[in-house]
């Protein structure tokens, strides 16, 4: 797989475009959350981005910062994203993703999240 797929798929997948993602998840994905659960399989895991998606429907959502480090079988993202729900309340998340690859698939996430304070 070429660094420019895996970054596609780990960019699409930490933007909360997880239709773009789930083609190139492994059956045997592990979705480690950091300080919460870990996810095992893919159907564990598009379940939990199928929430994900209804939740953030209504949301809309800028990014204020979207890093991506390419190394030979592993892409981090590094990101702050701001969440404007339809009630007027914002939320803001720092989130890093590190996201290994085997044949072409991604076989682990690991994902640090942290809430911010909203920017005045």
């Amino acid at each position: 797989m070429t660094e420019t797929t895996m970054e596609a798929v780990a960019r699409a997948f930490s933007s909360h475009r997880f239709e773009d993602a789930v083609p190139r998840l492994d059956d045997d994905i592990v979705w480690e959350l950091v300080g919460g659960e870990a996810l095992a399989g893919k159907l564990a895991v598009v379940d939990v981005c199928t929430s994900l998606a209804r939740d953030l429907k209504d949301v809309h959502t800028t990014f204020d910062r979207l890093r991506v480090i390419v190394a030979s079988a592993s892409v981090v993202v590094d990101s702050v994203a701001s969440y404007f729900s339809a009630d007027g309340s914002i939320s803001r998340v720092a989130s890093c993703d590190i996201y290994d690859f085997e044949d072409g698939r991604v076989v682990r996430i690991r994902s640090y999240n942290m809430e911010l304070a909203p920017t005045g």
